[in-house]
């Protein structure tokens, strides 16, 4: 079996954690504040008891009232396509903030589910627009929150623009490395907490296209893959498919 150097169903954050301990606070909050203004932020997170499988943390067109930061997990955002087909537009690692798809129309314009046992951090956004206007570098924080989004949103369009199966595999491969070496965890060796179908579904591809070329990697000695373990062993490798022209 590949041995990674953490998962996230591994990675389980005391519910005791406030924002100055937490391993995790610089992915998703800014922690270059005065301990005093830390504490105040602390305050106003609320952190419950960690979300089943398959549970919602909000449906689309909900009020939207909060932010929410994954601590452990992985959870899926989905809309609706026109013919009611669900379409996953992201998966959330720990670190990684969601609900700010509700911020433009004051309701979520997407639903966000887990796909595994998650603990969350709820930040309500009223109580977070009260302490920016007290502390500018929580401002500058929301902004900059925003403007990943963005990056976010733009490198979805690209990666479905690449026009092969295994174009969109390999840079979604590159993305999940990249996102947790952010995370201080292996770079090359880690959990895939989605199902091929939700992988699929994804890159918009279909479940046995997406098993074809992942097994096709492994056999090319690209990639070490068990079940859902995975990891890279080509590293240039991966990068030149992802980057072949269309």
């Amino acid at each position: 079996m590949i041995r990674t150097s953490a998962s996230s169903a591994d990675c389980q954050i005391d519910n005791n954690t406030s924002c100055g301990t937490c391993r995790l606070s610089g992915l998703c909050l800014p922690l270059r504040m005065h301990l005093d203004d830390i504490d105040r932020l602390d305050r106003v997170i609320q952190r419950s008891r960690p979300l089943q499988k398959n549970q919602y943390l909000y449906r689309a067109n909900d009020p939207f009232r909060s932010i929410y930061a994954v601590r452990s997990g992985t959870v899926k955002a989905t809309t609706l396509t026109e013919r009611g087909q669900e379409q996953i537009t992201g998966f959330y690692l720990p670190g990684e903030l969601v609900g700010l798809d509700g911020i433009a129309e004051n309701r979520y314009t997407c639903s966000v589910m887990t796909l595994e046992t998650s603990s969350i951090c709820e930040i309500p956004f009223a109580r977070i627009e009260e302490l920016s206007a007290q502390i500018p570098s929580l401002q500058r924080n929301i902004f900059q929150l925003l403007s990943r989004e963005i990056t976010h949103d733009q490198q979805l369009i690209s990666l479905l623009s690449k026009s092969s199966a295994e174009q969109r595999i390999a840079a979604f491969l590159l993305s999940l490395s990249r996102r947790h070496e952010a995370r201080h965890l292996a770079a090359n060796a880690f959990r895939l907490p989605m199902s091929r179908t939700d992988m699929g579904n994804f890159l918009g591809l279909t479940i046995e296209t997406v098993s074809r070329v992942l097994s096709r990697f492994h056999a090319q000695g690209i990639i070490q893959l068990d079940k859902k373990e995975v990891r890279i062993a080509d590293f240039p490798r991966l990068q030149e498919l992802s980057e072949a022209n269309n």
